[in-house]
């Protein structure tokens, strides 16, 4: 049962919310809906609205995103170009008017399609805890999660050099649906071989994949049709069933997926 709601007007306060054993409220779009299936006793929220989190600033390559920016804004800047076509497979308009940049870092699979580009793009999260502030690869955050008590308050990433980002996500429709597979890599091609490569792919487990083994099987090899298909049989994967798809249609689907994002074919 929700009993309070706190809004606080800083990070500060936000945070010595959670340390006395509340939860945050970014925009509320997945942890209300699960509140309301999963009513459990005494539930605390601290609110983000006013905490001074929302903003964007992109200085030279750096791109740092406040942890209660809207997916929105992040659609409406077009200084990030390169991440609309991800944030607009997300939901629907009215949803990403509310849902914030780091609520989709700790939505579960098959969500959380934003969370695999700025994985890909081997984002950093600033995190406040109660030894002050630090910095945290996301991708250990997606592996471990957080200590409780801790708030992330901003997002930085590299912008990708042109033509090395891709995204690619597979659903059941266009709006308001999950990810049957998500596919976002940063790769780059010098005189026809693959020189750096970064993949991630959402739908396939229950957790985000950073698929280390196709990484190395793309890493120094041409980038062709044979190549990604020894790429997609180089990981384990997880595949589970759900509303949008089986774990059968899944695997059965993903290395289509795979040649779809990295040759557009």
């Amino acid at each position: 049962m929700l009993i309070s709601v706190e809004i606080p007007d800083s990070a500060e306060a936000a945070q010595a919310g959670l340390q006395r054993g509340a939860v945050p409220l970014g925009g509320g779009t997945h942890l209300l809906t699960r509140t309301n299936d999963e009513a459990g006793p005494g539930l605390r929220l601290v609110s983000l609205r006013k905490a001074g989190l929302r903003g964007i600033d992109v200085a030279g390559a750096t791109v740092t995103m406040g942890a209660a920016t809207t997916l929105a804004d992040v659609e409406d800047d077009p200084r990030l170009g390169r991440l609309h076509p991800c944030v607009r497979s997300i939901a629907s308009p009215p949803v990403r008017n509310l849902a914030t940049v780091a609520g989709n870092l700790f939505v579960p699979q098959p969500y959380g399609d934003l969370a695999a580009a700025l994985l890909a793009l081997d984002a950093e999260l600033d995190v406040l805890g109660p030894g002050g502030a630090r910095r945290e690869p996301l991708e250990r955050v997606v592996k471990d999660g957080l200590p409780t008590g801790e708030l992330v308050t901003g997002i930085r990433f590299t912008a990708p050099a042109d033509g090395t980002f891709r995204f690619y996500k597979a659903s059941r429709r266009r709006l308001n649906s999950g990810a049957i597979v998500t596919v976002a890599a940063r790769i780059t091609v010098e005189d026809g071989l693959v020189a750096d490569v970064r993949l991630v792919l959402g739908g396939l487990a229950r957790r985000l994949v950073r698929a280390a083994g196709a990484e190395r099987v793309l890493l120094g090899a041409p980038l062709t049709a044979g190549t990604v298909a020894r790429a997609a049989v180089a990981d384990a994967i997880e595949p589970f069933d759900d509303a949008y798809a089986s774990a059968w249609y899944r695997a059965r689907v993903y290395p289509v997926h795979l040649r779809r994002a990295l040759l557009g074919a």
